[in-house]
């Protein structure tokens, strides 16, 4: 079973979509025996909530029904999951604060990575990944912008752990 973590600041806008749409990437390649995924915080801002009310609304709209709970990032998923997915670089830091406090050992790159490395559309800035941008303060357009970049990022990275696990 390859099993994977999207993380966010909070888990309430960005890591649940991420984590819903590559859901259902799995289900629609019938592929959910095979691949788990969940998501978490790096921060304990909203731990127990449901996601953000517009991440839940922009969610509907595509036909999705986000009913997961916030929780935080925690020394155990460091051991329990394959793949720890981060949707910013002040995530990865974060990811990496917390592997480290919990493990002494940085994740390497191989398992820990932003989401948008899988981003066909992404751009690069001086030789660093895109970030899937925080549209917690923004407008709803934001909302929909972060929905259709993690789709995207879902089908690739759906696609690279097929191959690497030849699944």
């Amino acid at each position: 079973m390859v099993k994977v973590l999207f993380v966010c600041t909070g888990n309430i806008c960005r890591s649940p979509i991420a984590e819903e749409t590559f859901r259902q990437a799995v289900s629609k390649r019938n592929l959910q025996r095979r691949i788990q995924c969940d998501s978490a915080a790096t921060h304990s801002y909203h731990i127990g909530e449901l996601p953000d009310r517009r991440t839940r609304a922009n969610a509907v709209s595509h036909e999705l029904n986000l009913t997961h709970k916030c929780r935080r990032l925690t020394g155990e998923d460091f051991s329990v999951f394959d793949y720890i997915v981060g949707m910013d670089n002040y995530n990865m830091e974060n990811i990496q604060s917390i592997s480290h406090r919990a493990t002494g050992i940085n994740q390497p790159q191989s398992s820990c990575f932003l989401y948008r490395t899988f981003d066909p559309l992404a751009s690069t800035e001086g030789g660093r990944i895109a970030e899937v941008p925080d549209p917690y303060y923004g407008e709803l357009a934001g909302f929909e912008e972060v929905y259709q970049i993690v789709s995207r990022c879902a089908e690739a990275f759906l696609d690279f752990i097929v191959e690497k696990h030849q699944l």
